[in-house]
């Protein structure tokens, strides 16, 4: 089996939180910052150029991703008996990516627009190392003991414990194994992202199909992963929320991918 932190947070000098949610970001805000860095340099780009980006990019993904998942979950905040400030309570977990993808694309575009860069550049530049930083975000999740799926006797069945929302400690654990889904899409998103990698090297993708490609493979694994998940979510047309916004994302980028296939290559589009 699979053991689970029994604290998620300590504190500095007794007063200072340090989160283990907030650490895990930080570290997948890195590594997509140092492989971008390397891979905008090889397309050409500016030296310093990404961290002008992530400068505009990340607080508004951080931003547009706690947006997305109150606004799918509403009535985790806004129910009758729910404190609507947990609406702001980052820590505690809970980051749409199609938010964080959407805000911090816009952040992304604004300092291309800035530095003279073409976006769709730097969105090929940005996207196994984006999704490397939501893998490494998942540890989070599994620091929060959140996002687990249904029972299971599998011999990676994940031990679940309850915690304290005041403390960050276990006040008590949940009866069986469950199916760590953190860790599901951890190994799948790194997967995606060292597919990426070979693909754009092997086919010499541009125009921002890398970034397709990735939310094309992304999108695949979301599905399957977040069909074996049990925490609470939204339903639409019977199927889990995020399970019917990959299809849609799916569909948008495999299209997208396929335009700029039969498009004849010329200098990057701004």
């Amino acid at each position: 089996m699979i053991p689970s932190p029994t604290q998620n947070v300590w504190y500095l000098f007794g007063w200072l939180p340090l989160r283990a949610y907030a650490f895990c970001i930080i570290a997948g805000i890195v590594v997509a910052v140092v492989l971008t860095d390397r891979r905008l340099r090889a397309r050409g780009g500016p030296p310093g150029a990404v961290t002008e980006i992530a400068l505009w990019a990340v607080p508004l993904g951080i931003i547009g991703g706690r947006i997305y998942h109150v606004v799918t979950d509403p009535e985790l905040y806004f129910a009758a008996g729910q404190n609507p400030w947990n609406a702001l309570a980052i820590w505690k977990g809970g980051l749409g990516i199609w938010g964080a993808v959407v805000l911090g694309g816009l952040g992304a575009w604004i300092a291309c627009r800035r530095l003279g860069l073409s976006f769709a550049l730097v969105a090929d530049a940005v996207a196994p190392g984006l999704v490397f930083a939501q893998g490494i975000g998942r540890l989070g999740n599994w620091f929060n003991n959140e996002l687990y799926g249904g029972p299971t006797s599998l011999p990676w069945g994940l031990v679940v414990h309850q915690l304290d929302p005041a403390t960050g400690h276990a006040i008590g654990t949940l009866p069986g194994t469950y199916h760590p889904t953190f860790l599901y899409e951890l190994l799948w998103d790194v997967g995606v992202g060292f597919l990426v990698i070979w693909a754009d090297k092997r086919f010499k993708l541009g125009r921002g199909q890398a970034f397709a490609l990735y939310v094309m493979a992304y999108t695949v694994g979301r599905f399957w992963v977040e069909a074996l998940r049990t925490d609470h979510v939204n339903h639409f047309l019977g199927i889990r929320l995020n399970d019917f916004t990959s299809v849609v994302v799916f569909v948008a980028a495999l299209a997208y991918f396929l335009w700029k296939r039969e498009r004849p290559k010329v200098v990057e589009e701004a």
